[in-house]
């Protein structure tokens, strides 16, 4: 059987997409046809596969999975290429839409020029700030049950790290780095899994290390749950915003420099996160499945 496929980036940020309209791949496959597809040796390559289905609750669903078959509640660069998807394949000819993942209706504006797309903008809605359900074991001290857990210690890799964490739909520890540290100088492939499979987390964890340069502009290396480091993680840098906001390193709208671009965050004053940023084909093709 012949798969058609999609490969786009959001500033690095790679996934194979597939039409799920016209492409039927059957459910239980799907985790180990997404491990052969995501192997940049043996498949096409990517940071998971994106597939781009019907839904009842919005125009359209995004059904995503890490690169190790696992399945993932959001992406945000993900998203923002669903949108770019959809609109260059003639699946809506709307600038404004909605799309699903796992439940979470987030809507999209697109900006376009002809028929390509120059910018997606997303409500991410509102972050999710408490522990049970980030979810983290991690409490800060004196607080109560619910309060955020900012800046808390946690031991890793023989160090003491202060983790703010945050969900935004999907959970991050947010590390902001000490003075005259830079996210390039960490050994990320060797800290990188501590963070992700550490107890405290009970769902596994996507992890930013944030260096701020202003307080409207960091730039930041991420590890992300279930792939390991990527170029961009939009969700991450939402909670980057969230986390720095609420210990007061940064402004409500910030620029988030990542490996493979930057992407703008707002969080408004009404509690949503919004974010700006690129949705790129890179090339399409068939393969055999």
């Amino acid at each position: 059987m012949k798969l058609a496929f999609t490969k786009m980036e959001g500033c690095g940020n790679d996934y194979v997409y597939i039409n799920g309209f016209s492409e039927k791949v059957p459910q239980e496959d799907k985790p180990a046809l997404v491990r052969r597809l995501s192997d940049r040796h043996f498949g096409i390559g990517g940071d998971g596969v994106i597939f781009i289905n019907p839904a009842g609750e919005a125009d359209f669903e995004m059904e995503m999975f890490n690169a190790d078959g696992t399945r993932a509640e959001m992406c945000g660069n993900g998203i923002r290429c669903v949108g770019a998807y959809v609109r260059e394949h003639g699946l809506t000819d709307r600038d404004d839409f909605t799309v699903v993942s796992m439940g979470a209706v987030k809507k999209l504006h697109l900006t376009m020029s002809g028929s390509h797309t120059e910018s997606v903008r997303v409500d991410m809605g509102r972050p999710i700030l408490e522990p049970e359900k980030v979810p983290t074991l991690l409490r800060a001290s004196g607080s109560n049950a619910s309060s955020p857990v900012l800046d808390v210690p946690l031991s890793v890799g023989g160090r003491d790290w202060q983790i703010t964490c945050v969900s935004m739909g999907n959970p991050h520890a947010v590390v902001f780095l000490e003075d005259g540290e830079r996210p390039e100088e960490l050994d990320l492939p060797a800290i990188g899994p501590l963070f992700e499979d550490h107890e405290v987390f009970p769902r596994r964890t996507n992890t930013e290390f944030v260096q701020v340069l202003t307080p409207g502009h960091v730039k930041m290396r991420v590890w992300e749950r279930g792939t390991g480091e990527t170029l961009a993680c939009g969700t991450g840098c939402c909670a980057i915003a969230v986390a720095g906001v609420l210990s007061g390193r940064t402004e409500r709208k910030v620029q988030v420099d990542v490996l493979g671009g930057s992407l703008l965050i707002e969080w408004n004053e009404d509690g949503t996160v919004w974010m700006t940023g690129p949705a790129t084909t890179v090339f399409e093709g068939t393969i055999d499945i």
